[in-house]
């Protein structure tokens, strides 16, 4: 700072003030750094400014938009976002991740394959109380791929738990190719469903 041209002509109270917002910048850039490492995004350059509203994807652009201001992350609100393979639900759910981190919520994506195995491991080595914390701890989680088999009962039951601990506390983004009307038979079990 002190080798620009209009250095000399600051004053000291100037100088202070740039310092400060120069050292704010850099916190808040070492912040987001550090949300979206632990977000574990799947595509980490996603982000709300590249949505594509030309393309088929039906995607309305004034919903979306306002979807990125995060009052519904602020509300508790869950997300669902559905469609056909190679639509681009997995890269929109993590451009709302990115968006949810540069509002300074905590995120994280978990494809469901994924999370089924990590529970199951977690239960056999002791782990599940503090996994489950985990999940229900996070502000955003983004669940990817939902849908994509029949769950099991303990699949059930976990989901249950962690839905259950969720609910109005903290938000969920769901993706799946799977239409909702469907989720009934996938999860298999009327009274869960």
């Amino acid at each position: 700072m002190a080798e620009q041209d209009n250095a000399a002509d600051l004053s000291r109270d100037e100088w202070l003030g740039l310092m400060l917002d120069r050292e704010a910048a850099m916190r808040a850039d070492r912040r987001l750094t550090n949300r979206l490492a632990a977000a574990k995004l799947r595509f980490v350059d996603a982000c709300i400014e590249d949505v594509d509203f030309a393309s088929r994807r039906g995607l309305d652009r004034r919903n979306t938009l306002q979807l990125a201001q995060g009052a519904w992350l602020k509300a508790h609100e869950n997300l669902i976002i559905t469609g056909l393979t190679g639509t681009g639900k997995t890269w929109l759910a993590c451009a709302f991740g990115r968006q949810a981190a540069r509002l300074d919520h905590s995120v994280l994506y978990l494809r469901m394959p994924r999370l089924f195995e990590d529970l199951a491991m977690a239960r056999l080595d002791g782990r599940f109380p503090r996994l489950i914390d985990k999940l229900v701890r996070v502000q955003l989680l983004i669940l990817d791929d939902w849908g994509t088999h029949t769950l099991n009962d303990q699949q059930r039951l976990d989901l249950l738990e962690i839905f259950e601990e969720r609910y109005r506390r903290k938000s969920t983004l769901i993706t799946a190719q799977l239409p909702v009307a469907q989720w009934h038979d996938m999860i298999g079990e009327p009274m869960t469903s």
